[in-house]
């Protein structure tokens, strides 16, 4: 039974000490100072004097000016890229929301490593919620405007999704299946092309032709020797068992010479 005590004993004590490594220390800040911060970066973001355009198009050396100045107005530290995003973030609340008009109370959440501050703002079209979040060292990383949307628009957003993924999802299979139906043709296709290329093989007895015409060549100069030598026996007045033929050469005119 001690033992068991003793066991307990440990595992609460475990557990109370990890529970204390867990507590870390949160961030310093001074509230009054980060409102009016986030009072002057919403008032320059909502401005309009600058578009995330003409920050882009800067060159590096610009946009590090451009951001000290802003440090200088604001008292707050932020990258130009995260700048760009803001802007762009504002222009987009622009046609989800509507034009600005207020915003309400800050609120502080801090913890080890993030200071968010959110305001519920007012806009022509729907609420929204002023979003600035900081890193440990106070350096903004962001600022958004989180649009609030009723139930209704929810499930209609969530519906016209599922809409769009399964429509095309069957817009696929049907097209799969239009090309699976297509394969049938495919055998008398091949057939087709085979014996267009067996078509050609059946002109394969030329060479016996080539080798008649040879054969009757020779048969034919065999009776040109036999007359040609029989005339010429019959003007020398003797026999054709004296001639040798070694050669028949055509002569390129058909003119005799006297």
């Amino acid at each position: 039974m001690k033992k068991k005590i003793s066991l307990l004993i440990c595992i609460l004590a475990l557990a109370f000490a990890f529970t204390g490594c867990n507590n870390t220390k949160e961030i310093q800040y001074d509230p009054e100072t980060i409102k009016m911060g986030c009072e002057q970066v919403l008032n320059i973001v909502a401005s309009g004097g600058i578009s995330d355009e003409q920050v882009s198009s800067m060159s590096d050396w610009n946009q590090g000016y451009l951001m000290s100045q802003f440090e200088a107005q604001t008292g707050v530290q932020m990258e130009a890229e995260d700048f760009i995003t803001a802007l762009q973030g504002w222009s987009a609340s622009a046609d989800e929301c509507g034009q600005y008009i207020s915003h309400g109370d800050y609120q502080f959440k801090s913890s080890s490593s993030t200071l968010t501050v959110i305001a519920p703002a007012e806009f022509s079209d729907r609420a929204a919620d002023l979003e600035f979040t900081f890193d440990e060292n106070l350096k903004l990383e962001s600022f958004t405007v989180n649009a609030s949307f009723s139930t209704g628009e929810i499930l209609k957003k969530a519906g016209m999704n599922t809409l769009l993924g399964m429509g095309t999802v069957f817009c696929v299979l049907i097209f799969m299946s239009f090309i699976i139906s297509l394969f049938k043709y495919v055998p008398a296709l091949v057939d087709k092309k085979s014996g267009k290329q067996a078509e050609p093989a059946k002109a394969a007895p030329a060479p016996a032709v080539a080798e008649e015409a040879a054969a009757e060549e020779e048969s034919d100069d065999t009776e040109l020797v036999a007359v040609i030598a029989a005339a010429i026996a019959a003007y020398e007045g003797t026999s054709t068992d004296g001639f040798v033929v070694r050669s028949i050469k055509r002569r390129k005119s058909n003119k005799w010479n006297a």
